[in-house]
């Protein structure tokens, strides 16, 4: 097996930075593990790296779908399977930075064999959440609670699958998880965890929500819109983007949508943390990720032949 370094941690705690930095005084490249930065034509919204910084560290799996379409976890391991292959071949050192905590399992962990999808069944579960997603919920935090603690409430996909696993075998969502943690990993890997202080990572959301308004995300919404992108579309999960889609609606204020987006990035952020925890092998760090380079290259020099010679 493989080497790699996977940088973690909630969103706005800095990952972006850390893994850049980490690849560059490595000699290595990032391969980024978000949702929602492989598609195109949204880049305020998702931080994207900077161009200038993505022309001085390769970065791949950004900009790699379109919005219209569908981007699984499947597909992830797949591309990141060929593009730390790649780096590794390049005797480069492969740095994950994990927005999607979910990819990052997939990637270390592999994907357990769901049953497969049942039309009429998805159908039926999808006109009760029309009819009242708060029931839908309900049901799911009753026959697997587990999967309804990790499951966004508004993540209707998730919810649905989880259900629809559940009618399919009898066995939960969670169950599933279980059985796949326990396969083993298919990568070494050295995880780095950001835990930066809660109230200092709140107040720097509410800056962060402020600079994306400010760089255009209403514009960058207006823009898909324009372009076809359906506000059904699994791209506009991201947050940021439907609640701009309310402003572009006049049925929200701007000032209502920033708050919508704070409190969105807050929740994420504690799912995030909830996600961290609960991984077997982390070396946290107290501090936001440009703050902390100095102390994770100390960390890594000393196995740094270990990594490079993997």
């Amino acid at each position: 097996m493989s080497e790699l370094i996977v940088v973690a941690g909630p969103t706005g705690a800095g990952k972006t930075a850390l893994g850049a930095a980490v690849a560059e005084r490595l000699g290595g490249e990032v391969v980024s593990a978000d949702a929602f930065a492989v598609y195109r034509g949204m880049d305020i919204g998702t931080a994207k790296p900077p161009v200038e910084l993505r022309a001085r560290v390769p970065h791949h799996l950004l900009d790699v779908a379109d919005p219209r379409e569908t981007y699984s976890a499947g597909t992830f391991v797949r591309e990141a399977d060929a593009a730390i292959a790649a780096i590794h071949a390049r005797r480069r050192v492969a740095v994950v930075v994990g927005g999607t905590h979910f990819y990052v399992r997939a990637l270390l962990r592999g994907l357990f064999t769901e049953p497969a999808k049942d039309p009429v069944r998805r159908a039926a579960l999808e006109a009760e959440w029309e009819r009242d997603a708060e029931k839908v919920r309900a049901r799911l935090e009753r026959v697997d609670p587990e999967a309804a603690a990790r499951i966004p409430p508004r993540d209707r996909q998730r919810t649905l699958r989880a259900l629809e696993v559940w009618l399919a075998t009898g066995q939960p969502m969670s169950e599933l998880w279980c059985q796949e943690r326990r396969a083993g990993f298919r990568y070494r890997y050295v995880m780095l965890g950001l835990a930066p202080p809660r109230a200092d990572l709140h107040a720097r959301i509410a800056l962060r929500v402020d600079a994306m308004l400010a760089s255009g995300l209403l514009d960058e919404v207006r823009t898909l819109l324009e372009q076809g992108v359906p506000r059904s579309a699994q791209a506009f999960k991201a947050i940021g983007y439907r609640e701009c889609a309310q402003v572009l609606d006049r049925t929200w204020t701007l000032s209502q949508a920033r708050e919508e987006m704070i409190v969105a990035t807050r929740r994420l952020a504690k799912r995030q943390w909830t996600w961290l925890r609960s991984e077997p092998v982390v070396e946290w760090l107290a501090g936001f990720g440009e703050t902390v380079v100095d102390e994770v290259m100390a960390g890594l020099e000393a196995r740094r032949g270990a990594i490079a010679g993997s």
